[in-house]
């Protein structure tokens, strides 16, 4: 009688243990563009929060170097495949971050550039629609262009040249959400668009031509600092553990809030400033060389913060100067490869 007791009392125990596991089943996360600079950190939070994540990379910008540390994790894979070609995942929730998002890199390639931001969202848009996932896009303030409202706010509809040689990143970006709000409205797709104002932190590429990694590399290596223009224009900077919690709360928000959203850091600054503070922190000797602007760069470049403050409780807390530290403590542990 006992013997029988012990045994009825296990096989509960084993169907207890059977519904809790299916009660806190894992939820299974695609990265688009996960081994580059924000997707590897948006895929170093999901692992935290204990979701298991596919990385997907076709390495073209991204870098294996990136995950690494992810590598050997037991929710963790890494899948080499370009989103421009379809693909079929069982997944629960997508994130979007394939594509080149610095003017050299993008602009070497334009037709491909444009091509992984339509057709990239398309396939995983698909996806989504399939599995009935919750999907993110990584929009973009160059989705407003050269704006002529300023600061920046989600209603504003950009100042974009369509024929540029910066079209092929900003109309792809607008092109996709395009796609994504279509989704949205036809096949009840849930859709989350972020617009990525300027941002920075360690795993930036060394050789990607943003300004922040730009100005730390040429510091570093004791070389003339780069400056486009009178330096006289100005940006936002975020720090990017800033930017993946406004993501992180994002995707978390109510189904209601699908977006765009302005992600960025409101504080304003000239390149000149930025060039400064650089070389102050570096404790750098590099003169300043100006070279001529760029076609099509902005002029001035701020987010109104004001929705993601309201809906998403959130605002960026590190300061420009903590940021560049951080970054350019990293720059120096990679010196090797970063100069």
């Amino acid at each position: 009688m006992k013997k029988r007791t012990w045994i009825l009392a296990l096989l509960l125990m084993n169907i207890c243990s059977i519904a809790f596991a299916e009660e806190i089943k894992t939820l299974r996360v695609l990265v688009a563009g996960g081994a580059g600079f924000l997707g590897s950190h948006m895929c170093d939070r999901l692992i935290q929060e204990g979701y298991e994540v596919i990385c997907l990379d076709n390495l073209q910008t991204g870098s294996r170097a990136n995950v690494e540390h992810l590598m050997h994790h037991p929710r963790f894979v890494f899948m080499e495949h370009d989103v421009v070609n379809p693909l079929d995942l069982e997944v629960e929730e997508i994130y979007n971050f394939a594509c080149p998002a610095s003017p050299p890199h993008y602009q070497a390639d334009p037709i491909k550039t444009l091509k992984t931001s339509v057709l990239g969202a398309l396939n995983l848009l698909e996806l989504a629609k399939k599995y009935q996932a919750k999907i993110f896009q990584a929009s973009t303030s160059e989705v407003y262009g050269d704006p002529l409202e300023h600061p920046q706010t989600e209603s504003y509809w950009g100042h974009v040249n369509p024929t540029g040689i910066r079209a092929c990143y900003d109309e792809g970006k607008r092109a996709a959400e395009t796609l994504f709000f279509d989704y949205h409205r036809m096949h009840g797709v849930n859709i989350k668009v972020a617009r990525i104002f300027n941002t920075y932190g360690p795993r930036m590429n060394p050789n990607d031509g943003r300004v922040v990694s730009n100005f730390i590399v040429q510091a570093l290596s004791g070389r003339s600092i780069t400056v486009y223009g009178t330096g006289e224009q100005t940006r936002s900077f975020c720090y990017v553990s800033d930017l993946i919690e406004g993501i992180y709360r994002l995707m978390h928000s109510p189904d209601t809030l699908t977006g765009p959203v302005n992600l960025g850091n409101s504080s304003e600054f000239t390149l000149l400033q930025l060039a400064e503070r650089v070389l102050d922190l570096t404790n750098a000797t590099s003169s300043l060389v100006f070279e001529p602007l760029p076609q099509d760069d902005p002029k001035q470049r701020r987010p109104n913060l004001d929705l993601a403050k309201r809906a998403l409780d959130w605002t960026p807390k590190v300061n420009l100067e903590e940021g560049l530290k951080m970054t350019i403590i990293y720059f120096k542990e990679h010196k090797k490869t970063a100069l």
